[in-house]
């Protein structure tokens, strides 16, 4: 995606809007910033049932040791209620700075409002939070995602019955994604929307309750986009189940193993490949340098309701079973014995 100059971009900003970390002073009270050795990390995670966040978790606190700073992790298990309290204890806690993912984009406003009143730095992960005064947003650009995605299933299916599995509506992720692949579809007249449907908690079993019902009153389905590979997971599950699997085109995102070993065996056409590990790495990196009040430069700015956000965020890449080799194996996100697991040596594509 082209980004728009960011002198522009700051020029618009101070004029329409404040800069969130701005909105209030982060500076912690006392002598100087702390040293690496002296810094505390709070994390917190929505949740680990999606197998990405597992990966994010483990790059992220093994780079925040190697930087000298401690991270103190929680899970929420999708429940946002007990984020809002997890939240609330690692600010008791007087963590430095909170890095979150959050399960509802909407809820934690007061939350990083109580935050920054005690001098907590804090960092939007992946997700963006709403209508709040984060200091940095680190993600990989969902519009693009949406974009690639929609790029290679319309190559395969240019009209026809869309099924649409999204995720959940609080995670504002799930409307850049669908930002980008508007930008395509709407050139396509013939793409026709037989079902748009936002699972709860990104659930396999309702993308496979969907597709199932579906395909069991007997809707012809042309193609099926889902938020990410757990969705698509579930839609190729019901589409296994009635011997369909290969025959009607599948994208997901998160390359979990899972869906690679889909996409080389012909059932999911492709996945989204974001760099997981360079991204934890690079936000534990941004956690200890704001926690020493050092400066981020942002690549961009976003406007999340309330102010404008700086931003840092890496690139997508799809990933089909062309290109396997080179962006997954050869990168180590997986493995060739996982990815080629059901393939017989002869066909793999090494």
């Amino acid at each position: 995606m082209n980004r728009p100059n960011l002198a522009a971009l700051l020029a618009v900003a101070v004029l329409c809007a404040p800069f969130c970390s701005s909105c209030r002073d982060t500076r912690k009270t006392g002598s100087g910033s702390p040293s690496a050795s002296q810094i505390t990390i709070g994390f917190s995670l929505d949740s680990l049932i999606v197998e990405r966040w597992i990966r994010d978790r483990d790059v992220f606190v093994s780079a925040s040791s190697k930087l000298g700073a401690d991270v103190i992790f929680q899970n929420a298990a999708n429940d946002q209620n007990e984020q809002v309290n997890q939240v609330k204890y690692l600010i008791d806690k007087g963590v430095d700075v909170l890095v979150i993912i959050p399960q509802n984009a909407e809820l934690l406003s007061d939350s990083v409002q109580k935050a920054k009143a005690k001098g907590i730095k804090v960092i939007s992960y992946d997700r963006l939070i709403r209508n709040a005064p984060v200091d940095l947003y680190v993600s990989v650009n969902s519009v693009d995602v949406g974009r690639i995605m929609a790029e290679a299933i319309i190559r395969e299916a240019p009209s026809g019955n869309y099924v649409f599995i999204n995720g959940p509506k609080s995670d504002y992720n799930v409307s850049l994604v669908k930002q980008g692949q508007d930008s395509v579809f709407v050139k396509y007249p013939g793409v026709y929307h037989v079902l748009d449907f936002y699972a709860d908690n990104w659930s396999y079993d309702q993308a496979y309750e969907q597709v199932s019902a579906l395909l069991d009153k007997g809707t012809i389905i042309d193609a099926i986009v889902c938020g990410n590979d757990g969705l698509a997971g579930g839609a190729i599950r019901a589409l296994s189940e009635r011997r369909l699997a290969g025959t009607i085109p599948v994208v997901g995102q998160d390359a979990d193993i899972s869906a690679c070993q889909y996409v080389v065996e012909g059932s999911q056409l492709i996945t989204i490949y974001k760099p997981i590990s360079l991204l934890a790495r690079q936000a534990a990196e941004f956690a200890v340098a704001m926690a020493k009040n050092e400066f981020v430069p942002p690549e961009t700015i976003i406007d999340n309701g309330t102010c404008f956000v700086p931003v840092h965020w890496l690139e997508p890449v799809g990933v089909s079973k062309d290109n396997m080799k080179d962006v997954i194996i050869d990168s180590g996100f997986h493995t060739a014995e996982e990815v080629y697991r059901n393939i017989p040596a002869g066909r793999r594509r090494l």
